[in-house]
């Protein structure tokens, strides 16, 4: 089962959604009860035959790329925008959260982030469309598509990332850019999980490797970890902490917004010939108006030029360079040019400085 089933992506939910797919921690390096061994393909047969429908759990996220903590950056809005992208692109980089998710093929996924004092919950259904939460913000946005859905399958779609959708989506993408080998066991939430171990061909990317943890038993991916080139722990990671293979209370997946909250209704038109967004829009980026360039571990996404205020304060935390300001780590670089755009990538700054001439 792909835990990201996807039919539509409304640009005003991508931001914070985006943001949520931040989430990770480091997975665990406890030996794990034996497993058969098995290969490669055996291995990335089993994650494609998954038959896991319903679960839930419980992860956390750290980052190890050092940079400093910019998690008020910016600000954050349940209705998206400039500020809510500028948020997912330092979060991503800086921040460690506590979350849970919720999945169950027949009804839907809730994603809840955990922050210190407040939550944020994306729930997805095919019903009630897509509702984004901020009990910080005292906001949330409801997105509901309008028309005649073609095709639509009986399953509700979403897009709400999981630690095992977003491996799912890698495993599935895999190339002849890639080499890929068994690594050890490893236990994962409790559970005994093989590792795949995959390595960019192409010496430009800045990704070292990635460690895919996949569940023995079921198949389903338990988490990832991203390890620079030259290094040796993790710079991004993302595992479950415990999972829960019986299938969620319903009423988990049905949202009324709180009392004193500011609801933001949108609709999205979905028919056949209508301007709505999925998944393989925009170069496939995740998110809006993105374009990329490049391919495998080296593709650049380009974020077009917005409102430049949003970008305000960043000189602490950057680098000047001809034509803007980068943020640069082991793993990842973002260029921030002077014309309002963003450029980022697992690849040098002379490379993104080449795409954004």
């Amino acid at each position: 089962m792909n835990t990201s089933v996807k039919r539509w992506v409304p640009f005003a939910a991508v931001p914070v959604i985006a943001v949520a797919a931040a989430i990770a921690i480091p997975l665990s390096t406890n030996a794990a009860q034996d497993l058969p061994e098995k290969t490669p393909q055996e291995l990335l047969t089993l994650v494609a035959e998954s038959d896991v429908r319903a679960f839930s759990g419980e992860f956390t996220q750290t980052s190890d790329l050092g940079l400093p903590d910019l998690s008020g950056f910016g600000g954050t809005s349940a209705s998206g925008g400039e500020s809510s992208i500028a948020t997912a692109i330092m979060e991503l980089a800086t921040t460690s959260h506590d979350a849970r998710v919720y999945v169950d093929a027949e009804q839907g996924v809730r994603l809840q982030v955990l922050d210190r004092l407040d939550e944020r919950d994306v729930i997805a259904t095919a019903d009630d469309g897509l509702w984004v939460y901020d009990s910080g913000e005292k906001t949330a946005a409801h997105v509901t598509a309008s028309g005649d859905l073609p095709d639509a399958p009986e399953a509700p779609d979403t897009d709400v990332p999981t630690p095992s959708s977003v491996a799912e989506d890698l495993l599935a993408s895999l190339d002849e850019s890639t080499t890929v080998a068994v690594g050890s066991t490893a236990t994962v939430a409790g559970r005994s999980a093989y590792e795949l171990l995959l390595t960019p061909r192409d010496d430009s990317s800045l990704v070292g490797s990635v460690v895919v943890s996949i569940d023995g038993e079921t198949g389903l991916p338990l988490g990832i970890a991203v390890t620079a080139d030259g290094d040796s722990s993790p710079a991004l990671s993302v595992a479950y902490t415990s999972i829960d293979f019986s299938t969620p209370d319903a009423d988990l997946f049905t949202f009324t917004p709180p009392s004193g909250v500011e609801v933001t209704e949108k609709t999205v038109p979905v028919d056949g010939h209508s301007d709505s967004v999925s998944p393989g829009d925009a170069d496939d980026s995740t998110l809006p108006g993105a374009t990329t360039s490049g391919t495998g571990w080296t593709t650049i996404v380009e974020l077009p030029a917005g409102d430049a205020s949003v970008f305000e304060g960043l000189d602490a935390v950057t680098t000047p360079v001809d034509g803007g300001r980068v943020l640069s780590s082991a793993l990842v670089n973002v260029l921030f040019t002077d014309d309002g755009r963003v450029l980022a990538g697992a690849v040098s700054l002379g490379a993104l400085e080449a795409a954004a001439r």
